[in-house]
């Protein structure tokens, strides 16, 4: 069985209170396509096999919580397929997204290492099969394998430039720069569909409003006035980019 954290949507006991999640179908670190774009891709076999022992998998419905803000981390969380956002909730009650992750990204690292509680939670997007080492586990592997450990330390570097990143965006780029940028971000991370040629991820307006940093009407404006710019074009909920070279500009990313 998977032990985690209560986080359906509507559940009126305290985040901190645990359940067990059904698992599913074991899922191998050998032949695991996802850590090929993990802090476990330069394992060797034998401690590959050693983790296998150590982790469990789990299965999470879209909307469904991974952990939530102000748990207690019980150990790291590896995506092995599927999309998740880290959300984090401003006073006035607004959701913010920090960050939108993919398979091979791992989450809960940093309140681990730091040993707090989590300054965020981590939301399904769509259905995602999740893995989980526990704290213990995670802890023993950092001390004393060292390239997960420079792997980790890499990862936290990138997130913190990420950070900074998103605060100067945040401090000095309006709202239809921002979305621009936001775009052009879910582009690059999660890819296009080749069927219909449109963002490989569905997120919703209000989703995408949050991680922009503005209301959910503003958003929808903006991206109707992309539309009409012949930036992009909306299919229902589903967006195709199609001007690269005019969300750039329109961004203010020429000469990044």
């Amino acid at each position: 069985m998977f032990i985690a954290q209560l986080t359906c949507p509507g559940d009126k006991l305290s985040p901190n209170y645990l359940v067990m999640k059904q698992v599913t179908p074991e899922i191998s670190c050998v032949e695991c396509n996802a850590k090929l774009h993990s802090i476990f891709h330069k394992m060797q076999l034998q401690e590959l096999e050693n983790l296998d022992g150590l982790k469990s998998c789990g299965h999470y419905k879209k909307g469904q919580y991974i952990f939530t803000e102000r748990g207690n981390p019980l150990g790291l969380f590896c995506i092995n397929r599927g999309k998740i956002k880290l959300t984090a909730t401003g006073e006035n009650g607004k959701e913010q997204i920090l960050r939108l992750l993919k398979e091979g990204d791992v989450i809960g690292y940093r309140s681990l290492i730091s040993n707090d509680r989590y300054h965020c939670s981590a939301v399904a997007i769509e259905d995602s099969s999740v893995c989980f080492i526990p704290r213990s586990a995670f802890n023993n592997l950092i001390k004393e394998n060292s390239a997960v450990s420079y792997e980790v330390m890499k990862l936290l570097s990138d997130n913190l430039k990420k950070a900074e990143r998103q605060i100067v965006s945040l401090a000095q780029k309006n709202v239809r720069e921002r979305m621009a940028e936001a775009l052009l971000f879910f582009k690059a991370s999660y890819g296009i569909n080749t069927e219909d040629k449109t963002l490989n991820v569905a997120l919703s307006r209000e989703e995408i409003a949050d991680f922009v940093g503005t209301s959910t009407e503003t958003a929808i404006r903006l991206l109707s006035e992309f539309n009409g710019d012949d930036l992009i074009k909306l299919h229902g909920k589903k967006i195709q980019i199609t001007n690269v070279e005019g969300l750039i500009k329109t961004a203010g990313l020429e000469d990044h």
